[in-house]
């Protein structure tokens, strides 16, 4: 698992990776950042031809929908690296006559999870190594320049789950809309990411059904204040709205742009710009509408204690994804922002892709008073909300 832990870093860094399973050995290396010489020296140390390994939501934006997760591409001739990344994530490209789509084999499988993790561009070119040049790539790894992972430990890692949180410090931080909060930080075991609960009020005096609100971070709106979504309105009235109930938990979740970090909000916020919404930009890019998993929220709140809870969101899947997770979720809050002309096609989009609760706000083009709590169908109901 630390091997596995690694590789995020190195692939970050743009150097190879070797994942070994079931007897075969295949180098694998970013496309985001990756330049010619790096290209050759994959294909170099490999004595193999390489294969573009992209997610299906990549192949589905290029006209080619993919029965699995993983698809790989044998490209012959080979682009270079910027052909190689214009395939992988740019608006417009398409494939070349010659593209052979395969299922990706395992480690390549587990190529594309590690570079989602490490909130890259997820696209690799992936190379398994030829028998002449065994003995070269065992001498690489036994000099420290090659890392090699067991392909099994990088889907073990990919998959999270309890277990991979641990407490690390905590301090009283009062807040504008809360003087009484106190921030517990926790990180996740390949220290990549880190998240907050910001516990609100006194916790002996929490109601029974504690308000907790589940937000993800985002740079540009919760600092920056941007008009093109409503998060920073969200995050303050959120943290006011759980003081004004008497206490409770906002878990602050290292989750930038729905799971696919900054870097690559930022190149979804330019296709934007081109015409598309959230969900179509993200895919072009290679994601689906939705790449955050709310169980680390599950666990937060396992270590706090909290079990019963009014849940403060417009987004069903955070409501089902805690009840899955054993979280008692007795009633729903809505949290809004407020509707601007830069961020009404955003909040749109939510509402009529997503499915998140919005309508009442957007039909009335403003701000509903004082959103009341509302109970909840048991989990597992065939109650519908609209």
């Amino acid at each position: 698992m630390r091997q596995a832990e690694r590789a995020l870093f190195d692939l970050r860094r743009g150097l190879p990776v070797l994942l070994r399973d079931a007897g075969q050995d295949t180098l694998i290396q970013a496309v985001e950042g990756l330049d010619d010489k790096a290209l050759a020296d994959l294909l170099a140390l490999s004595g193999a031809q390489p294969r573009l390994v992209l997610s299906r939501h990549r192949m589905a934006a290029l006209g080619a929908a993919g029965a699995t997760d993983s698809i790989a591409l044998a490209l012959d001739p080979l682009p270079d690296a910027g052909g190689l990344l214009r395939l992988a994530s740019m608006r417009g490209a398409s494939l070349p006559p010659s593209a052979q789509p395969a299922p990706a084999s395992a480690a390549e499988a587990a190529a594309l999870r590690l570079l989602g993790r490490a909130q890259l561009v997820p696209a690799a070119i992936a190379s398994p190594v030829a028998t002449a040049q065994a003995a070269a790539v065992a001498a690489a790894v036994a000099a420290g320049e090659l890392l090699a992972v067991d392909t099994a430990a990088v889907l073990s890692l990919c998959q999270g789950g309890p277990g991979h949180l641990s407490r690390i410090s905590e301090a009283r931080v009062p807040l504008a809309e809360a003087e009484h909060s106190r921030f517990v930080l926790f990180r996740e075991a390949d220290g990549v990411h880190e998240h907050v609960a910001i516990l609100i009020g006194d916790p002996a005096q929490w109601p029974a059904a504690v308000p907790v609100r589940l937000h993800s971070s985002c740079l540009t709106g919760d600092l920056f204040g941007s008009l093109r979504c409503d998060c920073g309105e969200q995050l303050r009235r959120g943290v006011a709205a759980i003081s004004a109930q008497g206490g409770g938990v906002l878990l602050y979740l290292s989750q930038e742009g729905r799971g696919i970090g900054l870097a690559n909000k930022l190149r979804a916020y330019g296709l934007q710009d081109e015409g598309l919404d959230t969900i179509d930009a993200d895919q072009v890019i290679g994601f689906s509408q939705d790449e955050r998993d709310f169980r680390i929220a599950h666990e937060m709140l396992d270590e706090l204690g909290v079990s019963r809870i009014l849940l403060l969101t417009n987004n069903p899947g955070k409501v089902a994804a805690l009840q899955r997770a054993g979280i008692n979720v007795v009633g729903r809050q809505a949290i809004y922002g407020e509707i601007t002309a830069q961020n009404q096609r955003y909040l749109q989009t939510k509402a009529n892709r997503h499915g998140h609760w919005l309508h009442e706000l957007l039909n009335e083009q403003g701000e509903p008073s004082s959103p009341l709590p509302e109970s909840l169908p048991a989990p597992g109901s065939n109650s519908e909300r609209h």
